[in-house]
């Protein structure tokens, strides 16, 4: 091989190495949300969008390849004065998007940059018109007037500002601490308001409880009240019923009237009743009444036997005394009787537990009728008196 050989053999290889970097350098593919910016000796050409794509050798060059997705930056704390002249550390998160490649590369030097320092200031900007209390209760209206600046600002950079989120509002420390005890206090008065409702309402219920429960009771007593009434009532009038269908003798009403008296006397109940003594005084003339003259039963005289003298009784050292009759008997226990329904009225009046005469009548011997108050029975006329019978009739 001579050196023409040698020479053409170098060439064809320069020229083959050449032809495969203007290959390389033509062919590019663009990947899905992404551009290229192309410029073409210097100046701008074209954006390329995703996809193949070829470009003039040595005349075409991508300037940037920029990312058209959403992008997160955190940015780090910023000192920022309030209003009351406080100095609170607060934390952004921006979320932004290329939307104009072109303006992104060609109208700003760093865009991300520019979106930190333009947050800063704006934050001064929003925060310097509120104070302490403000800041910390307005996030959502601190984020509203960020994302609104900035979105403005960026847009002649050709990115969209979606969201701006405040990761944290850091109070100085001593503003901290009274901000603690400050809610400490407020979460104790709310505990001690619930606690004291709570209370109320138990209370409450448990007087309505006890209200209901007494009134209940009331009147469970008040219907048994009744219906024990009902009972001695009806218990009273079989009683009277019985009484005078059978036709009960004047004595033994007298009688039950007298063993009536000692279950008085034993009754539990704490009013007395005192009986006058007029009252033995007409039970005393009422027996005597009933006997037909001094309490022993009259006996019939023994007919006269001819031809015989009656024996004489020997009467000259005796006074003489006369035996009430059965008219003047009844006339002064009606009148004695009468004193004693009296006495006994009064009585129940002034002990709350009124006599009533009315349930008494059934219990008086023989039927009596009583007599008006103030009026006086007027005693038996001696023509009134049942005329003796003779002797031998």
């Amino acid at each position: 091989m001579n050196v023409a050989e040698t020479i053409g053999l170098v060439v064809l290889a320069l020229i083959a190495l050449f032809v495969i970097i203007a290959l390389v350098r033509a062919v590019r593919i663009v990947r899905q949300a992404e551009a290229y910016i192309v410029e073409r000796l210097g100046r701008y050409s074209r954006t390329l969008d995703a996809g193949l794509h070829l470009l003039v050798p040595f005349v075409d060059r991508v300037r940037a390849r920029v990312d058209l997705r959403e992008q997160v930056v955190s940015f780090p704390p910023q000192p920022v004065i309030t209003s009351d002249n406080l100095v609170v550390s607060i934390d952004t998160v921006i979320y932004f998007q290329v939307t104009e490649p072109r303006a992104a590369v060609y109208e700003i030097q760093n865009y991300y940059t520019g979106i930190e320092q333009l947050t800063v200031t704006t934050l001064r900007n929003v925060i310097g018109t509120m104070d302490l209390e403000q800041t910390l209760t307005s996030r959502d209206q601190i984020n509203g007037q960020l994302r609104g600046v900035l979105d403005e600002a960026t847009g002649k950079w050709g990115i969209r500002v979606n969201r701006v989120e405040l990761k944290a509002i850091d109070p100085p420390p001593s503003i901290q601490s009274s901000m603690e005890q400050q809610m400490r206090a407020e979460r104790d008065r709310r505990a001690t308001i619930l606690t004291a409702e709570g209370v109320k309402q138990s209370k409450i219920l448990t007087a309505e409880g006890e209200k209901q429960a007494a009134v209940l009771r009331a009147e469970g007593d008040a219907q048994s009240a009744v219906l024990r009434a009902e009972g001695d009532a009806r218990a009273i009038l079989q009683v009277f019923d019985a009484i005078h269908r059978g036709d009960a003798d004047p004595k033994l009403l007298a009688y039950q009237y007298l063993q009536t008296l000692p279950k008085i006397a034993q009754s539990q109940s704490s009013t007395m009743w005192f009986l006058p003594s007029e009252l033995s005084g007409a039970l005393g003339q009422l027996a005597r009444g009933f006997t037909g003259g001094g309490g022993v039963p009259p006996t019939e005289p023994s007919p006269a036997v001819p031809g015989e003298r009656s024996a004489a009784l020997p009467t000259g050292n005796l006074p003489p005394m006369s035996l009430p009759t059965a008219a003047e008997a009844l006339a002064e226990a009606r009148r004695q009787s009468e004193a004693a329904t009296a006495d006994a009225t009064d009585a129940g009046t002034r002990s709350g537990m009124p006599f009533n005469p009315e349930v008494e009548a059934g219990q008086r011997p023989g039927g009596v009728p009583p007599a008006p108050r103030g009026h006086s029975v007027p005693p038996a006329s001696s023509e009134e008196a049942p005329e003796e019978a003779p002797p031998g009739e």
